[in-house]
């Protein structure tokens, strides 16, 4: 017998990181409640802690998307790479990246990943692309948060990080 319903389950499992750090906060407040020279900023520290891990949390949410695109994205030892049936794939090592943006093609939104001469276009929608997100935000100078808020525009081309 299932105690919560599982279509709540499924509901909330994409907020989960989210909800975690919103427990942290309420604990990191119970802690400053408590008052004192020890617990007062312990508790201050715990809330800050949940705070950045929140705002990290809500940004890397937008990247996650249901599976609706073909292909199937990996990122393993430094590189990206995208397999797809039907559309060209290919790979491209982080250290190579000189540009990316966000392109919107027939109503859908595209990753383009540009590495010196050659490009890699990669549907937002394919399954594994939500782990670009912490692919991303290794590289210098990458803002996650510009990146999510071009997901969510409506821009025909978006530049989201070029190389400095």
């Amino acid at each position: 017998m299932d105690l919560i319903r599982p279509e709540l389950v499924e509901r909330v499992r994409p907020w989960r990181e989210v909800i975690a750090a919103g427990l942290t906060a309420a604990a990191g407040a119970w802690l400053f409640s408590l008052g004192g020279l020890v617990f007062q900023p312990m508790g201050l520290a715990v809330i800050g802690v949940a705070a950045v891990w929140g705002l990290g949390a809500l940004r890397r949410r937008r990247f996650q998307m249901g599976i609706a695109a073909p292909g199937l994205v990996e990122v393993e030892e430094g590189a990206v790479r995208y397999f797809s049936a039907r559309a060209l794939g290919g790979e491209i090592a982080l250290r190579d990246l000189t540009e990316i943006r966000l392109l919107r093609l027939d109503g859908h939104a595209h990753w383009r990943l540009k590495a010196g001469g050659q490009a890699l276009l990669i549907p937002v929608e394919a399954a594994g692309a939500a782990t670009l997100a912490d692919a991303f935000a290794a590289l210098p100078g990458f803002d996650l948060g510009r990146a999510a808020s071009a997901l969510s525009g409506n821009a025909a081309v978006a530049t989201v990080w070029r190389r400095g």
